[in-house]
Protein backbone atom coordinates (compact mmCIF):
# COMPACT_ATOMS: atom_id res chain seq x y z
CA UNK A 1 0.00 0.00 0.00
CA UNK A 2 1.37 3.39 -0.93
CA UNK A 3 2.46 5.98 1.62
CA UNK A 4 0.00 8.37 0.04
CA UNK A 5 -2.90 6.04 0.89
CA UNK A 6 -1.66 5.30 4.43
CA UNK A 7 -1.31 9.00 5.19
CA UNK A 8 -4.95 9.53 4.18
CA UNK A 9 -3.92 12.50 2.05
CA UNK A 10 -4.95 11.22 -1.35
CA UNK A 11 -6.25 14.59 -2.66
CA UNK A 12 -2.72 15.99 -2.36
CA UNK A 13 -1.05 13.02 -4.04
CA UNK A 14 0.78 13.37 -7.31
CA UNK A 15 -0.71 11.63 -10.30
CA UNK A 16 0.97 8.43 -11.34
CA UNK A 17 1.78 7.55 -14.90
CA UNK A 18 -1.17 7.19 -17.22
CA UNK A 19 -3.05 3.90 -17.28
CA UNK A 20 -5.04 2.47 -20.20
CA UNK A 21 -8.66 1.52 -19.56
CA UNK A 22 -11.26 -0.09 -21.80
CA UNK A 23 -14.61 1.66 -21.38
CA UNK A 24 -17.68 2.99 -23.18
CA UNK A 25 -17.54 6.52 -24.58
CA UNK A 26 -20.73 8.48 -25.25
CA UNK A 27 -20.56 9.83 -28.81
CA UNK A 28 -24.02 11.42 -28.91
CA UNK A 29 -27.12 11.65 -26.72
CA UNK A 30 -30.50 13.31 -26.54
CA UNK A 31 -33.24 13.79 -23.98
CA UNK A 32 -36.93 13.59 -24.75
CA UNK A 33 -40.17 14.51 -23.01
CA UNK A 34 -43.02 12.67 -24.73
CA UNK A 35 -46.74 13.00 -24.04
CA UNK A 36 -48.15 9.67 -25.22
CA UNK A 37 -51.83 10.13 -25.97
CA UNK A 38 -54.41 7.37 -26.42
CA UNK A 39 -52.20 4.31 -26.11
CA UNK A 40 -54.36 1.21 -26.34
CA UNK A 41 -54.09 -1.14 -23.37
CA UNK A 42 -54.10 -4.89 -24.05
CA UNK A 43 -55.85 -6.19 -20.95
CA UNK A 44 -55.61 -9.59 -19.36
CA UNK A 45 -58.49 -11.96 -19.99
CA UNK A 46 -59.87 -11.53 -16.47
CA UNK A 47 -59.39 -7.76 -16.69
CA UNK A 48 -61.15 -7.54 -20.06
CA UNK A 49 -64.24 -9.26 -18.67
CA UNK A 50 -64.39 -6.60 -15.95
CA UNK A 51 -63.85 -3.73 -18.39
CA UNK A 52 -66.70 -5.01 -20.60
CA UNK A 53 -69.02 -4.28 -17.64
CA UNK A 54 -67.34 -1.03 -16.57
CA UNK A 55 -68.82 2.44 -16.95
CA UNK A 56 -65.56 4.27 -16.22
CA UNK A 57 -61.87 3.65 -15.61
CA UNK A 58 -59.14 5.51 -13.76
CA UNK A 59 -55.44 4.96 -14.24
CA UNK A 60 -53.47 4.20 -11.08
CA UNK A 61 -49.92 3.77 -12.32
CA UNK A 62 -47.75 2.74 -15.25
CA UNK A 63 -44.42 0.93 -15.04
CA UNK A 64 -41.71 0.28 -17.61
CA UNK A 65 -41.31 -3.47 -18.11
CA UNK A 66 -38.69 -3.44 -20.84
CA UNK A 67 -37.24 -1.27 -23.60
CA UNK A 68 -36.20 -2.93 -26.86
CA UNK A 69 -33.64 -1.13 -29.02
CA UNK A 70 -32.32 -1.71 -32.52
CA UNK A 71 -29.69 0.32 -34.31
CA UNK A 72 -28.99 0.69 -38.04
CA UNK A 73 -26.66 3.00 -40.01
CA UNK A 74 -28.27 5.90 -41.86
CA UNK A 75 -27.74 5.59 -45.64
CA UNK A 76 -25.63 8.36 -47.21
CA UNK A 77 -24.90 9.88 -43.77
CA UNK A 78 -21.64 8.41 -42.55
CA UNK A 79 -21.35 8.10 -38.81
CA UNK A 80 -25.07 8.55 -38.10
CA UNK A 81 -27.43 5.82 -36.91
CA UNK A 82 -31.14 5.38 -36.40
CA UNK A 83 -32.16 4.04 -33.01
CA UNK A 84 -35.52 2.28 -32.98
CA UNK A 85 -36.95 2.10 -29.48
CA UNK A 86 -39.99 0.11 -28.36
CA UNK A 87 -41.32 0.65 -24.83
CA UNK A 88 -43.40 -1.93 -22.95
CA UNK A 89 -45.56 -0.56 -20.12
CA UNK A 90 -47.49 -2.42 -17.42
CA UNK A 91 -50.60 -0.31 -16.78
CA UNK A 92 -52.73 -0.68 -13.65
CA UNK A 93 -56.31 0.62 -13.77
CA UNK A 94 -59.31 0.99 -11.48
CA UNK A 95 -62.50 -0.18 -13.19
CA UNK A 96 -65.84 1.17 -11.94
CA UNK A 97 -68.88 -1.04 -12.61
CA UNK A 98 -71.30 1.03 -10.57
CA UNK A 99 -71.60 2.31 -7.03
CA UNK A 100 -68.98 0.73 -4.82
CA UNK A 101 -65.28 0.08 -4.69
CA UNK A 102 -63.44 -0.18 -8.02
CA UNK A 103 -61.79 -3.36 -9.24
CA UNK A 104 -58.11 -3.30 -10.12
CA UNK A 105 -57.15 -4.59 -13.57
CA UNK A 106 -53.89 -4.57 -15.50
CA UNK A 107 -52.73 -4.63 -19.08
CA UNK A 108 -49.95 -3.93 -21.54
CA UNK A 109 -49.32 -0.75 -23.53
CA UNK A 110 -46.53 -0.18 -26.06
CA UNK A 111 -44.95 2.83 -27.74
CA UNK A 112 -42.49 3.04 -30.65
CA UNK A 113 -39.94 5.80 -31.20
CA UNK A 114 -37.11 6.51 -33.64
CA UNK A 115 -34.20 8.94 -33.20
CA UNK A 116 -31.04 9.67 -35.21
CA UNK A 117 -27.74 10.10 -33.37
CA UNK A 118 -24.05 10.29 -34.26
CA UNK A 119 -22.12 7.13 -33.45
CA UNK A 120 -18.91 7.57 -35.47
CA UNK A 121 -17.46 4.78 -37.58
CA UNK A 122 -15.69 1.57 -36.72
CA UNK A 123 -14.72 -1.44 -38.79
CA UNK A 124 -13.01 -3.55 -36.15
CA UNK A 125 -15.00 -6.35 -34.57
CA UNK A 126 -14.76 -7.07 -30.86
CA UNK A 127 -15.19 -10.51 -29.32
CA UNK A 128 -15.20 -11.28 -25.59
CA UNK A 129 -14.54 -14.55 -23.79
CA UNK A 130 -17.41 -13.96 -21.35
CA UNK A 131 -20.15 -13.69 -23.99
CA UNK A 132 -21.84 -16.58 -25.78
CA UNK A 133 -24.23 -15.38 -28.52
CA UNK A 134 -26.01 -18.72 -28.73
CA UNK A 135 -29.05 -18.56 -31.00
CA UNK A 136 -28.42 -14.87 -31.70
CA UNK A 137 -25.31 -15.60 -33.76
CA UNK A 138 -27.01 -15.33 -37.22
CA UNK A 139 -28.32 -11.88 -36.31
CA UNK A 140 -25.42 -10.49 -34.27
CA UNK A 141 -22.35 -11.33 -36.32
CA UNK A 142 -23.08 -8.70 -38.97
CA UNK A 143 -23.70 -6.03 -36.32
CA UNK A 144 -20.58 -6.63 -34.27
CA UNK A 145 -18.95 -3.32 -35.24
CA UNK A 146 -22.03 -1.14 -34.62
CA UNK A 147 -22.16 1.23 -31.63
CA UNK A 148 -24.36 0.45 -28.65
CA UNK A 149 -27.67 2.19 -27.95
CA UNK A 150 -28.48 2.97 -24.31
CA UNK A 151 -31.96 4.06 -23.15
CA UNK A 152 -32.46 5.49 -19.67
CA UNK A 153 -36.11 5.93 -18.71
CA UNK A 154 -38.11 6.45 -15.53
CA UNK A 155 -41.59 5.08 -14.92
CA UNK A 156 -44.04 7.28 -16.84
CA UNK A 157 -46.45 9.72 -15.26
CA UNK A 158 -50.00 8.35 -15.43
CA UNK A 159 -52.16 11.10 -16.92
CA UNK A 160 -55.60 9.88 -18.06
CA UNK A 161 -57.54 6.78 -19.03
CA UNK A 162 -60.80 6.23 -20.87
CA UNK A 163 -62.97 3.29 -21.88
CA UNK A 164 -64.42 3.26 -25.39
CA UNK A 165 -67.22 1.07 -26.78
CA UNK A 166 -66.27 -0.90 -29.85
CA UNK A 167 -69.21 0.59 -31.75
CA UNK A 168 -67.90 4.12 -31.08
CA UNK A 169 -64.29 3.31 -31.92
CA UNK A 170 -63.22 5.23 -35.00
CA UNK A 171 -60.64 4.21 -37.58
CA UNK A 172 -57.89 5.63 -35.39
CA UNK A 173 -58.27 2.75 -32.96
CA UNK A 174 -55.55 0.19 -33.52
CA UNK A 175 -55.98 -3.52 -33.09
CA UNK A 176 -52.82 -4.60 -31.31
CA UNK A 177 -51.37 -7.97 -32.24
CA UNK A 178 -50.42 -9.88 -29.11
CA UNK A 179 -48.48 -12.44 -31.16
CA UNK A 180 -45.73 -9.86 -31.63
CA UNK A 181 -45.28 -9.40 -27.86
CA UNK A 182 -42.28 -11.41 -26.55
CA UNK A 183 -43.06 -14.25 -24.19
CA UNK A 184 -40.94 -12.79 -21.38
CA UNK A 185 -43.15 -9.67 -21.48
CA UNK A 186 -46.36 -11.70 -21.30
CA UNK A 187 -45.06 -13.54 -18.24
CA UNK A 188 -45.00 -10.25 -16.31
CA UNK A 189 -48.80 -10.45 -15.98
CA UNK A 190 -50.88 -12.65 -13.70
CA UNK A 191 -53.14 -13.80 -16.55
CA UNK A 192 -52.94 -14.25 -20.30
CA UNK A 193 -53.42 -11.16 -22.42
CA UNK A 194 -56.74 -10.91 -24.22
CA UNK A 195 -56.44 -11.52 -27.97
CA UNK A 196 -60.08 -11.88 -29.06
CA UNK A 197 -62.45 -9.15 -30.21
CA UNK A 198 -63.67 -7.16 -27.23
CA UNK A 199 -66.75 -5.05 -26.55
CA UNK A 200 -64.79 -2.24 -24.90
CA UNK A 201 -61.26 -0.93 -25.17
CA UNK A 202 -59.15 1.16 -22.82
CA UNK A 203 -56.87 3.99 -23.90
CA UNK A 204 -54.40 5.78 -21.61
CA UNK A 205 -52.18 8.86 -21.84
CA UNK A 206 -48.72 8.83 -20.28
CA UNK A 207 -45.93 11.34 -19.72
CA UNK A 208 -42.49 9.90 -20.49
CA UNK A 209 -38.97 11.17 -19.79
CA UNK A 210 -36.13 9.46 -21.64
CA UNK A 211 -32.40 9.84 -22.32
CA UNK A 212 -31.03 7.98 -25.35
CA UNK A 213 -27.28 7.59 -25.91
CA UNK A 214 -24.95 5.98 -28.43
CA UNK A 215 -21.74 4.50 -27.05
CA UNK A 216 -18.68 2.77 -28.46
CA UNK A 217 -15.99 0.71 -26.77
CA UNK A 218 -12.75 2.72 -26.68
CA UNK A 219 -9.38 2.60 -24.97
CA UNK A 220 -8.50 5.74 -23.01
CA UNK A 221 -5.27 6.81 -21.39
CA UNK A 222 -6.08 8.48 -18.08
CA UNK A 223 -4.02 9.70 -15.09
CA UNK A 224 -4.31 7.58 -11.96
CA UNK A 225 -3.78 8.44 -8.29
CA UNK A 226 -4.14 5.04 -6.68
CA UNK A 227 -6.27 1.93 -6.56
CA UNK A 228 -9.80 2.22 -5.14
CA UNK A 229 -9.17 0.39 -1.87
CA UNK A 230 -12.19 0.22 0.49
CA UNK A 231 -11.64 2.00 3.78
CA UNK A 232 -14.77 0.82 5.61
CA UNK A 233 -15.02 -2.61 7.19
CA UNK A 234 -18.01 -4.83 6.40
CA UNK A 235 -20.59 -5.09 9.18
CA UNK A 236 -22.46 -8.32 9.70
CA UNK A 237 -24.73 -9.67 12.41
CA UNK A 238 -23.67 -12.90 14.11
CA UNK A 239 -25.80 -15.61 15.61
CA UNK A 240 -24.23 -14.91 19.00
CA UNK A 241 -25.07 -11.21 18.90
CA UNK A 242 -27.75 -10.43 16.25
CA UNK A 243 -28.47 -7.00 17.75
CA UNK A 244 -24.94 -5.71 17.18
CA UNK A 245 -25.63 -4.73 13.59
CA UNK A 246 -29.05 -3.30 14.47
CA UNK A 247 -27.60 -1.08 17.18
CA UNK A 248 -25.11 0.40 14.71
CA UNK A 249 -27.85 1.63 12.37
CA UNK A 250 -29.02 5.24 12.37
CA UNK A 251 -32.54 5.89 13.63
CA UNK A 252 -34.77 6.61 10.57
CA UNK A 253 -36.06 9.99 11.68
CA UNK A 254 -37.09 10.98 8.13
CA UNK A 255 -39.53 8.07 7.98
CA UNK A 256 -41.45 9.49 10.96
CA UNK A 257 -41.23 13.15 9.93
CA UNK A 258 -41.87 13.62 6.18
CA UNK A 259 -39.90 16.48 4.59
CA UNK A 260 -41.55 19.86 4.12
CA UNK A 261 -41.93 21.68 0.84
CA UNK A 262 -39.00 23.96 1.72
CA UNK A 263 -36.75 20.88 1.93
CA UNK A 264 -37.57 19.96 -1.66
CA UNK A 265 -37.04 23.57 -2.81
CA UNK A 266 -33.63 23.66 -1.16
CA UNK A 267 -32.71 20.35 -2.76
CA UNK A 268 -33.67 21.59 -6.22
CA UNK A 269 -31.59 24.73 -5.72
CA UNK A 270 -28.60 22.63 -4.76
CA UNK A 271 -29.00 20.43 -7.81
Amino acid sequence: MSECYEANSRPNCDFKDGVCIHTDQVYDSCKEKDCLEDLEVILTQSGQSIIDQAINVKIKKAEVIWVFTDIEPVPFNRGFFTVDVKYFFRVTLDAFRGVGNPTEVEGLATFDKKVILFGSEGNSKTFSSDYNPGGQMPVMWRKNNLPKAIVEVVDPIALTAKVVDKAHCNCGCCCCDVSTVPDYICRCFSDELCVSNTDKRVFVSLGLFTIIKIERNVQLLIPAIDFCIPEKECLAATEENPCELFNSLRFPIDEFFPPQRSDFDNCNNCC
